[in-house]
């Protein structure tokens, strides 16, 4: 995680800053408000600002004025309730504010999420920082065979060696004519004008590092992080995904666990893959041919059932 000296300097004195309010706030979460949550080798996560907790979930479902008006226990099965029936409404009444460093092809998969105000660091403004998304080793992956999304087994010796270099050279190579074509940095010409930034920038690849703001309610990201935190997701978004999850736990503690236990780590069934269930209880023998089942929703059902 790289931040510049006036980024850190913004945290310093954001953190610094002590506000009495009467507004609801979430104790856990002001622990780490404004601080970077390090993701990949050169991004971060930081929560900048939220509105509502789990009481103000409560509270629009109930549409009642006082705090505290029923026991935590209570409060949280409703909240489970609301999950469980998906009544989003209630969720939206709290929204929460991030800070994201990231790789451009990142965002790229993350703006698909509609749902969010979303502003992004300009490179028609400003020039973009020389950081570059390299994988660990181990996230060197060849493409899946079954998968055409996916990763198959992790690249080793020689072959993993030469992508690492060509994805380093590569983007070495086109920063350097990036910066050449702006002429900016230590070789620039003063009597060269220069590229305009809105078209040298076409020339970087998609592992450059982009940084932008993004607020959503909490019901749309329940949405984002139950499709990005889940284990099929891409690593490079997942990770994100999994560093908001904790700011989340931290925010909304009942809403968090009614989304892990309901969402995350639940799981929805076809009316087929019901009856097939069904018929297991009864004690039939069930296989793929005999189900009625495509082989993808079977082994869907079979991955959920472990059978």
């Amino acid at each position: 995680m790289d931040l510049t000296p006036d980024q850190e300097a913004e945290i310093d004195a954001q953190r610094a800053q002590n506000q009495p309010t009467r507004r609801a706030v979430a104790p856990e979460l002001e622990e780490i408000l404004y601080q970077p949550i390090g993701v990949l080798d050169h991004g971060f996560v930081r929560v900048v600002d939220y509105m509502g907790d789990d009481a103000a979930i409560v509270q629009a479902a109930r549409v009642s004025y006082g705090r505290g008006t029923k026991s935590v226990r209570n409060d949280a099965g409703l909240i489970g309730y609301l999950m469980r029936h998906r009544h989003s409404t209630p969720f939206e009444m709290c929204e929460i504010k991030y800070h994201v460093k990231l790789p451009v092809f990142v965002a790229r998969q993350w703006i698909r999420h509609r749902t969010a105000n979303v502003n992004e660091y300009s490179a028609r403004y400003s020039i973009l920082d020389r950081e570059f998304y390299i994988p660990a080793p181990e996230h060197l992956a060849a493409q899946s065979e079954s998968n055409r999304q996916g990763r198959g087994d992790v690249l080793e010796g020689d072959e993993a060696a030469w992508v690492l270099d060509t994805l380093k050279k590569d983007a070495a190579q086109a920063y350097d004519h990036y910066e050449t074509m702006l002429n900016e940095g230590d070789d620039a010409d003063p009597d060269r004008q220069g590229l305009a930034r809105e078209l040298a920038r076409m020339n970087l690849p998609l592992n450059v590092y982009t940084q932008w703001y993004w607020k959503v309610d909490l019901h749309n990201l329940f949405h984002f992080l139950a499709l990005r935190a889940d284990p099929h997701a891409q690593y490079e978004i997942r990770v994100f995904a999994e560093a908001m999850l904790d700011t989340v736990k931290r925010w909304v503690p009942l809403a968090y666990d009614a989304f892990v236990e309901n969402r995350l780590n639940g799981a929805a069934l076809t009316a087929g893959q019901i009856d097939v269930v069904k018929r297991l209880l009864r004690g039939e023998k069930v296989d793929q041919e005999s189900s009625g089942l495509s082989k993808r929703v079977w082994n869907e059902l079979a991955q959920v059932l472990e059978l």
